[in-house]
């Protein structure tokens, strides 16, 4: 699933390529035409917003919201270049005067007013943006503490805790700041939550500037430990059973 870095690197690259354009606007599909993406036929881009793992371009008075989930994915491409997927699987393209973006598959794209994005339950919900400017490490920290029974490694990935994190920087933030990510959230101390916090803020963003470095843990399961050697160790957490990694030895064994 697509994480926070890579949509706050979809953002960077969509505004800067269209940016301040009106675009020709078109559905591929009919997933597309159902989600009302030629209303925007026209229109200007007036910015490219990342919210977590959501990003939403703001297109004057409205707003199109998409969410990439397991699959989906914004590509760029010259204009009336040719595309690496097929043209049927495209829900839209976005032509600028030199570039398009061309979203493929995922499981939400809609249109939005501005006034409708503002008091939408599915945004309102989400926490602390990981990677928002203005994030505040105290804050986040607070919103974790709202459930002091989660395992920190599933709490890191609620997206109405703590936005934007996914399976890849939950492993990867508990392993740099030396958590356990099977330790109960009430059992942290706050200076202990802020620096997983911290970690994966940096993780992610020099992932954003510089491309996702070699991991640490995560996919690494049976393999040694980066620091000490140990065997790493993975397996399903939390409802949704999502692996997770990490060393036994650094971090303490379940």
């Amino acid at each position: 699933m697509a994480e926070g870095d890579t949509i706050l690197r979809t953002a960077r690259r969509i505004e800067s390529a269209l940016g301040g354009q009106r675009l020709a606007v078109r559905a591929s599909n009919g997933r597309g035409r159902a989600a009302g993406v030629e209303r925007l036929d026209g229109r200007r881009l007036d910015r490219a917003e990342p919210r977590g793992k959501h990003l939403l371009l703001h297109f004057e008075d409205l707003v199109l919201h998409s969410h990439l989930g397991m699959s989906g994915s914004w590509q760029l491409y010259p204009r009336g270049g040719r595309w690496r997927k097929p043209p049927a699987t495209a829900w839209t393209a976005l032509a600028g005067e030199q570039s398009e973006a061309v979203q493929f598959g995922g499981p939400t794209l809609r249109v939005l007013t501005s006034a409708q994005m503002r008091r939408d339950p599915i945004l309102a919900r989400l926490g602390p943006d990981i990677l928002g400017p203005d994030l505040d490490l105290g804050q986040a920290a607070a919103s974790l503490r709202a459930a002091p029974d989660r395992e920190l490694g599933d709490a890191l990935i609620d997206q109405r805790l703590v936005a934007g994190i996914g399976n890849i920087f939950k492993s990867e933030a508990c392993f740099a700041s030396g958590a356990n990510p099977w330790s109960r959230v009430g059992e942290l101390a706050d200076q202990e939550l802020r620096e997983t916090l911290a970690a994966a803020r940096r993780l992610m963003r020099e992932s954003v500037d510089e491309g996702r470095p070699g991991r640490a843990v995560y996919g690494r399961a049976g393999q040694p430990c980066p620091v000490c050697g140990t065997r790493i160790a993975a397996r399903g957490q939390g409802d949704d059973n999502r692996r997770t990694y990490w060393c036994p030895r650094c971090q303490g064994d379940r």
